[in-house]
């Protein structure tokens, strides 16, 4: 694969290249590792292009993560606990899961078990890896990564 079109989100490509330059490195020399041609193994079965063979985003992702994870990056998962008091919310952010969910549950509500989900992490460079899904690609660096990295931060603060 190649790199074709860059998107600087609030000047990240620049901070890479001059704070972390070797992790940009690692990044494209991975693109540039990932034989695309070698994913082509799914089978269309949408009325308009039934039986055409496709990229498979499973398997580019996989190619992706075998490459990757040779440099360290791993997937970041945060579980915590939600309910829908929003102040209930705010007091437990700090807390432990496990301490979270005793605190919502001792002040009558709901305990929700939810999570954030980064693909690969890195010395707090977050990477989020999206094929196809047109709808949800502004969904991953805008409202997940970000979230992840703000959340991550707000706790380390306390």
């Amino acid at each position: 694969m190649k790199i074709v079109e860059k998107y600087s989100h609030l000047n990240r490509l620049e901070f890479l290249l001059v704070h972390k330059p070797e992790l940009w490195a690692e990044i494209e020399h991975v693109v540039k590792t990932v034989d695309a041609e070698e994913c082509k193994t799914k089978i269309s079965k949408e009325r308009t292009m039934k039986g055409t063979l496709l990229y498979s985003p499973i398997e580019m992702n996989e190619m992706f993560k075998k490459e990757l994870s040779k440099y360290h990056w791993d997937e970041s998962r945060v579980s915590y606990w939600v309910t829908k008091d929003e102040k209930l919310i705010r007091k437990t952010l700090a807390m432990p899961p496990d301490l979270q969910r005793q605190e919502i549950e001792s002040q009558g509500e709901i305990a929700i078990r939810s999570y954030n989900q980064t693909d690969f992490v890195k010395n707090r460079v977050a990477i989020e890896v999206q094929f196809g899904k047109y709808a949800f690609v502004a969904y991953g660096p805008f409202c997940k990564a970000f979230g992840v990295l703000y959340w991550r931060s707000y706790r380390r603060r306390r």
